[in-house]
């Protein structure tokens, strides 16, 4: 599976973005976006089932943060708004062969590179 991020950039604070992942390859069963800023370890954003299309979502996100997929496509979107400084960071997208969701950052089977996100107060 090979996945491309991108839709990244720079953006002040309250702001909005939205990031595609764009996916080739076999079918897999979820997705995930996943984020590290400078000096953390990478976290959990949100997830989405390909089949059935269940979502999930990290609490310092929920309400703010929405992820979708476009099956035609085979790409995943995660539209960001009311964004805030912390919420800055580089944004992973990846992919897994299980549905059993949560998923942290070391069960993931497939990633893409990341995309910089940065947010201005």
């Amino acid at each position: 599976v090979q996945l491309q991020a991108s839709g990244g950039g720079l953006v002040q604070a309250g702001g909005s973005l939205r990031l595609s992942c764009a996916a080739s390859g076999r079918t897999v069963s979820s997705y995930g976006w996943f984020r590290q800023a400078p000096g953390k370890e990478r976290e959990f954003v949100a997830a989405i089932l390909w089949t059935g299309g269940s979502r999930y979502y990290a609490d310092s996100v929920k309400g703010r943060f929405t992820i979708s997929r476009d099956n035609a496509k085979n790409t995943v979107y995660l539209q960001m708004n009311s964004l805030k400084p912390e919420d800055t960071a580089v944004y992973y997208c990846a992919a897994d062969r299980s549905s059993r969701w949560p998923l942290g950052p070391r069960d993931m089977d497939y990633w893409g590179k990341g995309t910089q996100v940065t947010v201005s107060s």
